[in-house]
């Protein structure tokens, strides 16, 4: 099976979660890591992002797993998972998405299957893969530049921009190289040549 780009349309699926089942076409979600996640709640809505996990075990393992992450999460803030997660126990959705750790022997279950590694995607209301990040089973994830990304694709969505290495929301943006010179004066009222402040 090919590896999934940015660009591609993310594959559909059924499942079954800890919030019932789901389709995801009829639900796009960003796919991530669970107590943090929880934790940033609400800076993911105030993007209108909705959350989705998945695991590789059973939905019985997931209700537990979601206790604990609570009970642990609350020693770095209020911790409440409330995004259902996916139960991927025989691995077809981590296959389908190309997340499993087929270099790390000692990252498997008791069958021998894979685990999964850490990755997040993004996928807009398209159901176009807009970011993929992968870090191996090992390594946590960081999801501090996570609100920055995400304001980022959707000001660039909106207004035909990109944004400079470090960018946070409120700073410079970088005309798209598709808009003309003289489009660009329309559209941002002022010389392509000169820095243009952020939209927002």
């Amino acid at each position: 099976m090919p590896s999934l780009r940015l660009g591609n349309i993310a594959p559909d699926f059924e499942a079954e979660t800890t919030a019932g089942p789901i389709k995801f076409h009829d639900g796009l979600a960003t796919l991530g890591h669970l107590g943090e996640v929880a934790r940033r709640a609400d800076d993911f809505a105030k993007r209108n992002v909705k959350l989705i996990g998945i695991s590789a075990n059973g939905l019985k393992d997931h209700n537990k797993w979601v206790e604990d992450i609570n009970d642990f999460g609350a020693k770095y803030g209020p911790t409440n998972v409330e995004f259902p997660i996916i139960a991927d126990e025989d691995r077809k959705i981590s296959t389908l998405y190309d997340m499993l750790d087929e270099q790390d022997a000692t990252n498997r279950d008791a069958k021998g299957l894979p685990f999964t590694i850490r990755t997040v995607f993004v996928v807009d209301p398209k159901k176009v893969i807009r970011l993929t990040i992968a870090y191996p089973a090992s390594t946590g994830r960081n999801f501090d530049d996570s609100p920055v990304i995400h304001s980022a694709l959707q000001l660039g969505d909106k207004h035909r921009i990109t944004t400079p290495v470090n960018w946070n929301k409120g700073e410079d943006v970088i005309v798209h190289p598709s808009v003309a010179n003289d489009e660009a004066k329309v559209l941002f009222l002022r010389s392509p040549s000169t820095r243009y402040n952020c939209l927002m």
